[in-house]
């Protein structure tokens, strides 16, 4: 048997090949769950009664639903013979009595038609008692609302190594939610056999979790649930959990009523009804020594969960494991906590909470490299990891030496000196329309970090004619898995392409599976398919060997033929030789099974190696900004990526650009908007539609984008050398936020630090160039007085933080001060000699500051982190850090050993 990662000669993977469903896609003949339940007769459709309030203890008279014509049953606790719950941490009543958001399913209304089903549903009484509510994450922590457990991944001395540092800086960085919108909403589809057992038809991105689900609620053994995914119509990490709870409702009503039934979310259910991207709010501490490298990072991140853990403890270890992206930070403590709200279960959305943790470092650099006087795209590169460095979990970082290789051929191939100058002077010479160019990293952890996941099975069968038919545990939901499983196949079987089929994922077929999710499927599913796939070809080889006189050793099998090697001799036909092997009464069928080796983590000690590799890439992004009205135009986009050696090109192109796209919707786009007042309609979802929530469209594509995968990367131990591409892309994005903040700052002076709120939507980036504007009216810098380099040289100067009243033309001193993003909210005035005009001395909004070698600094062990030396005038340290909530010293926790 073959390396995992040995190519044969002339192998189909890494071919250009066409999506396997791509003529179904554009003729609309493609299928999908609730197109199977429209073929079938005598189904019933389910329909929710959603609440109206954000928190409340609920009382349900379904009476009135029986009386309204072709309602057939209104499925209550009482239906349940099995748990009342759709989670797997029991905290996910099917049935609530309390219900936790608006929108909340509090019973389903079967009806004959999805009419009669909505018009029953709106007749249900139901009287609610009102509870208190909490809707933002700053409730929460000012509640102290809290779920879950609270991990903490540390390296070094973060407090000492702060207080040695040359200059500290200081901040709170929020990014929003982002909702999935798969063009295809949640849906099932569940039929009674005849033999008592349960068929249902899910879009669901874990068959077998689905499937236990199902069974818990109906109180029946899992054997007796068999759950297939044909195709979704898109997942993106919204169908890895909660599609559970729905395929048990389709279910549940087939057993209480012996009939079909189908359940499809239209889309202002699906939005108000399902989670999101988890929001973050990050308070952190960062250190820098002169140059400008990072010595500490000390950081508090809270997550929004919404009202059940759902996936928010694996999200949040992800996101733990990757504040530290592309960057060495030598003494490192982040900690994090998932946050209780009245919102729907957030749950996993492609990175899942990767995205959320390169946020925070970005940020941080973003904000630093003006206060520093450092060229941003010097100051990343600076930081770099570089070989024999580890993560903060204690991860080798291998290929390390990828990252510099992408990053100088970007910056060469992108052109981007040259651009950066013509930048420079479009800017001098226009007042109201500013640009700006960008690079940023991406280092990517592939696997899921709990180690149990990291397996997958496959059946391979060969038929008489020399036909292939392969499942596997994967689902396809538009990304191309199938595809590039039908290429390893082919590859590993030495067949054209065209001779194997792919059949739909079944828990019947292939048990336990993993989620397609993490990024891993084509690793996990590929390795498996890949070994099923030789263990067929060598009983073939045995045939073979006879059939052409050879050793089985020396036979080969390529485009459909088979030979000895050198080719010399005669040629069989693939399907000849099958034909022959069941003759033999040769076995013509195998079962793959791959699981990733060298994976393990200590969740008591945080520490491991719980990815097999890092996927690498760069993006340099150039943007326009009216400075009128705060929109920007995408100029071009220069991508350099790693996928190892591709399985399938072009597949990989076109996830790189679609995964970086949705990460421009989730940074520049995007905004999630909840009633968050006292009245009536607290809780309730203000953006429930594309009318209201504004989604990437063909006018935000890059009007130059150009994408190119990086060469000679193969990835030993991966199938055929290939590495995962459908996350890591989205994690590009941040290219377009930091050159969005780049042609903000251009509109204020040098020096001056960009905060910039996420989404960096039209809205947020006209009030960030206000912001830029003001400082530049006020300060002697608006004359061009403060250049770069001046920035550069009064770097050194100690200075200190606090917080006072705008000082109208006042110098301040230092490299530059921060803004709010929002119109001066949180305005900072930095003097040299660290005091304040007015002020308590402390510091709040959220902004950043920058805090000289002069002043001693303390940090505690829970990152508050204070100033000894000067006092203000009621006696509080000046620049004394405690950004809102975060942890007592006392309060501690592991990486979650999850996803």
């Amino acid at each position: 048997m073959s390396s995992l990662a040995d190519r044969p000669e002339n192998p189909v993977v890494g071919r250009t090949v066409v999506h396997e469903s791509a003529a179904l896609h554009v003729t609309g003949a493609a299928v999908y769950t609730d197109d199977l339940a429209a073929r079938a007769h005598g189904v019933l459709t389910a329909w929710p009664v959603q609440s109206t309030v954000a928190h409340a203890l609920v009382t349900i008279d379904a009476a009135p639903a029986y009386e309204v014509p072709g309602v057939v049953h209104v499925l209550t606790a009482s239906d349940v013979p099995g748990v009342n719950d759709a989670g797997v941490k029991n905290d996910e009543p099917l049935f609530p009595a309390e219900a936790m958001f608006h929108g909340h399913a509090l019973v389903w209304v079967l009806g004959e038609t999805p009419d009669a089903a909505r018009r029953g549903a709106a007749s249900v009484t139901v009287s609610y008692e009102p509870l208190p509510s909490i809707m933002t994450v700053q409730e929460a922590i000012e509640a102290e609302s809290f779920q879950g457990v609270a991990r903490t991944i540390a390296r070094g001395d973060a407090a000492s190594a702060l207080a040695a540092s040359a200059f500290v800086i200081e901040g709170v960085s929020e990014v929003g939610g982002q909702e999935h919108f798969s063009l295809e909403g949640h849906a099932a589809f569940a039929v009674r056999e005849a033999d008592g057992r349960y068929f249902v038809e899910s879009s669901t991105q874990h068959p077998s979790e689905t499937q236990e689900i199902v069974a818990h609620v109906l109180g029946v053994a899992s054997s007796e649930v068999t759950v297939e995914c044909l195709r979704m119509g898109g997942g993106f990490g919204g169908k890895e959990m909660q599609p559970h709870g729905l395929a048990a409702i389709a279910a549940l009503g087939a057993k209480v009523t012996g009939r079909p039934v189908r359940l499809r979310l239209n889309r202002t259910q699906d939005i108000t009804m399902t989670g999101k991207r988890h929001p973050f709010h990050m308070s952190w501490l960062a250190g820098f020594d002169e140059e400008g490298r990072l010595q500490a990072l000390d950081a508090t991140l809270t997550s929004d969960g919404g009202w059940s853990l759902d996936l928010s403890e694996p999200v949040m270890g992800r996101a733990l494991c990757h504040v530290d992206n592309a960057y060495w930070i030598p003494n490192f403590r982040a900690h994090g906590r998932v946050a209780k709200t009245h919102k729907p279960s957030n749950t996993a959305f492609r990175g899942f909470g990767g995205p959320q943790g390169v946020f925070l470092i970005e940020d941080v650099l973003g904000r630093a490299a003006p206060l520093l006087g450092i060229d941003p795209v010097e100051l990343r590169e600076r930081n770099f990891y570089r070989p024999g460095q580890a993560t903060p979990y204690g991860q080798p970082v291998k290929d390390v030496e990828r990252m510099p290789a992408i990053w100088h051929r970007l910056r060469d191939e992108s052109a981007f000196d040259r651009r950066r100058g013509e930048v420079a002077r479009f800017n001098a010479t226009h007042t109201e329309r500013k640009r700006g160019l960008a690079m940023t990293p991406v280092k990517f952890g592939i696997s899921f970090t709990f180690t149990s996941f990291n397996q997958a099975g496959a059946l391979v069968l060969v038929y008489k004619d020399g036909s292939v038919l392969i499942t596997h545990g994967g689902t396809e939901m538009g990304q191309g898995l199938h595809t590039k499983m039908l290429q390893v196949a082919a590859t590993a079987l030495g067949v054209e392409l065209g001779r194997v089929r792919l059949a739909p994922t079944r828990t019947d077929k292939v048990p336990n599976t993993s989620a397609t999710a993490a990024s891993s499927s084509a690793d996990l599913n590929g390795g498996a398919v890949k070994l099923a796939c030789e263990e067929i070809r060598g009983r073939l080889a045995a045939v073979a060997g006879r059939l052409l006189d050879a050793d089985a050793r020396d036979v080969r099998f390529a485009d459909g033929k088979v030979f000895t090697v050198g080719g010399g001799g005669p040629r069989l036909a693939f399907a000849e030789v099958v034909a022959e092997a069941y003759l033999q009464r040769v076995q013509l069928f195998a079962a793959g099974y791959y699981r990733t080796e060298g994976l393990h983590w200590d969740a008591e000690r945080q520490q491991g190696s719980p990815f097999k590799y890092f996927a690498y890439g760069a993006a340099a992004a150039e943007v326009e900004v009216d400075g009128f009205t705060g929109a920007s135009r995408l100029r071009r986009v220069d991508i350099v990526h790693d996928v190892g050696d591709s399985l399938s090109p072009q597949l990989d192109i076109g996830q790189i650009e679609g995964g970086f796209v949705q990460g421009v919707g989730w940074l520049t786009l995007e905004e999630l908007r909840w009633d968050t007042g006292d009245g009536p309609t607290r809780g309730r979802l203000q953006t429930p539609s594309a009318s209201t929530y504004k989604l990437p469209s063909f006018s935000e594509m890059p009007e130059e984008f150009h994408v190119r995968l990086f060469e000679n990367a193969r990835e030993d131990g991966a199938v055929y050398g290939s590495k995962a591409v459908g996350e890591p892309p989205l994690l590009l994005a941040f290219s377009v936020r930091e050159a969005l903040r780049q042609a903000v700052g251009a509109f204020g002076p040098d020096g001056r630090s960009v905060e910039l709120a996420s989404p960096a939507t039209p809205e947020a980036v006209f009030w960030a160039i206000e912001a830029a504007r003001t400082a530049g009216r006020g300060s002697p810098e608006a004359a061009g007085s403060n250049t770069a380099g001046e920035a550069a040289a009064r770097a050194s100067v100690p200075v200190e933080a606090v917080a006072g009243d705008e000082v109208p033309g006042e110098a301040t001193g230092v490299p530059g001060d921060l803004e709010g993003s929002r119109g001066g909210e949180g305005r900072r005035e930095v003097s040299p000699h660290g005091a304040a005009p007015e002020g308590d001395g402390t510091v709040g909004g959220g902004a950043g500051a920058l805090v000289g070698g002069g002043a001693e600094r303390t940090a505690s062990p829970d990152g508050a982190g204070q100033l000894d030396g000067e006092q203000a005038a009621d006696g509080v340290p000046p620049a004394s850090v405690r950004p809102s909530g975060e942890p007592d010293a006392t309060e501690s926790g592991v990486l979650t050993a999850d996803r």
